[in-house]
């Protein structure tokens, strides 16, 4: 994944060591990561290697690699919780709070003000034409995922097996996503635990690049500055819980189950306590959910929210803030519209994101625990796998909802599948799909120019008239 690590100026063993670091000092290193944290987790970890080990040499190679598996076996957005737990090793819990709040900031703004303009302008003019192109690109950087991921999950029958399930039970037998991220943990723990060659962990993150040299500020041997202890562990758990669930049970004493704020608040803390596997996997299960059962948005609505997702800095999760924000402004109840959205968002990123600073803050002091588990590494590799199945079937299902006008539903047994009506396709859409799968897997593109080109393509075809 480190890339970058290959080709950056390697620092020789006769180097200083650098120059410790304060908390004032990191805040504009910090800002800058946030700042250039475009394309998905694989792009910003690559930027945090480059700057915190490469350049700044503030952590060694083993200890960020580390740092980033600890991390991946955690729900929610890996890239953020990495840019956490440095934060936290080097200045303890105001460090971590600055690292990780700050990644998620822009990311915050920028998907406010879109979910405005969207409300606002979503189905006028121009602001139409540039969602219409974007759903088209998103579909060819969603397929890259599922390719991007399998490749690295798939590398025995038994994987390609688990992922094979994994798909056929959300898209064929719509099967909970939870349930199906529980049963390939319990297969892959099992597995490794049992020494089943399949369930080994692979290369991971970053295998086969050159590893940058020190010395470091925080070298593999390094102390964090904060020591846990028991009771100093259930402290932290107790305040990040009651600072994650106290608003959620305020909410639903005062408003109720069926308020549109009590369900954001209770939907999305579910989400954070399952989104193993990155924000490509969860949002194929908060996409059914929020367009089929829920009615917050419809089924293109989606697409637009990951291409802003998509084209903004911060993580993709962020996607779920302009859940959150459309589903308030459509069920706004006594409040203005576009308050109640506002209020939407912010309560669904902070269901979202209070979590990940809580398993980070607790279970960092203990993450040398979890090195060489090979149980632990095998519900890894499984869950990886499984998501795999997932993420393909997010793929098929935005393709069916990009390309085609009218999707029916259809039931046999157990069976439930959503099926295209073929005289309901979109040639305009699919014509922009199929350019933007070859752009990416033809040429190369990047995800920012296939964006930018799609968008501009829509916006030329309503201009013109034609969609």
């Amino acid at each position: 994944m480190h890339s970058a690590a290959s080709t950056a100026p390697r620092v020789g063993p006769d180097e200083p060591v650098p120059t410790p670091v304060g908390l004032r000092e990191a805040l504009p290193v910090w800002a800058r990561i946030a700042a250039l944290s475009f394309g998905g987790p694989a792009g910003q970890i690559a930027v945090m290697h480059r700057i915190l080990v490469e350049e700044r040499r503030w952590i060694s190679e083993n200890r960020f690699l580390h740092a980033l598996n600890f991390c991946t076996l955690l729900p929610g957005p890996e890239a953020q919780q990495l840019a956490t737990y440095v934060g936290w090793l080097m200045h303890g819990v105001r460090g971590g709070l600055l690292a990780g709040g700050l990644f998620v900031l822009p990311g915050l703004v920028a998907i406010m003000a879109l979910s405005w303009i969207y409300a606002l302008y979503g189905q006028a003019g121009l602001v139409a034409g540039l969602f219409f192109g974007l759903k088209a690109a998103v579909l060819a950087i969603v397929a890259q995922a599922v390719l991007r991921i399998g490749r690295r999950a798939l590398r025995s029958r038994v994987m390609v097996a688990l992922a094979a399930a994994a798909f056929v039970a959300i898209f064929v037998l719509d099967v909970p996503f939870p349930l199906i991220i529980v049963a390939a943990g319990v297969v892959g723990y099992l597995g490794g635990r049992a020494g089943r060659p399949e369930f080994r962990a692979g290369g991971g993150h970053g295998s086969g690049a050159a590893v940058a040299s020190g010395p470091f500020l925080l070298g593999d041997d390094a102390l964090p500055q904060e020591r846990a202890t028991p009771g100093a562990t259930l402290r932290t758990a107790a305040l990040w819980a009651a600072l994650w669930l106290i608003p959620v049970a305020a909410l639903l004493l005062v408003l109720g189950p069926d308020d549109v704020f009590g369900r954001i608040a209770v939907f999305f803390s579910k989400m954070a306590m399952v989104t193993f596997g990155g924000a490509y996997a969860v949002l194929a299960y908060v996409a059914q959910q929020a367009v089929e059962h829920y009615g917050w948005l419809k089924p293109g609505e989606m697409l637009d929210g990951l291409g802003m997702a998509e084209t903004t800095p911060g993580p993709l999760i962020m996607v779920t803030q302009f859940v959150g924000f459309m589903a308030a402004f459509r069920a706004p109840g006594a409040l203005p519209p576009l308050l109640a959205g506002t209020l939407g968002g912010l309560l669904t990123t902070w269901v979202t994101f209070t979590p990940c600073f809580l398993w980070i803050f607790v279970g960092a002091p203990y993450v040398e625990r979890l090195r060489g588990n090979a149980a632990l590494a095998g519900a890894l590799s499984a869950i990886t796998a499984a998501v795999v199945g997932v993420i393909l079937n997010l793929a098929v299902w935005f393709a069916l909802h990009t390309v085609f006008r009218e999707v029916r539903p259809v039931t046999a047994g157990p069976l439930r599948l959503d099926m295209p009506v073929l005289a309901s396709v979109d040639p305009f859409a699919l014509a922009l799909a199929l350019a933007a799968i070859v752009a990416v897997f033809r040429f190369g593109a990047g995800m920012v120019p296939t964006l930018a080109a799609c968008a501009a393509a829509g916006m030329v075809l309503h201009g013109a008239g034609l969609v």
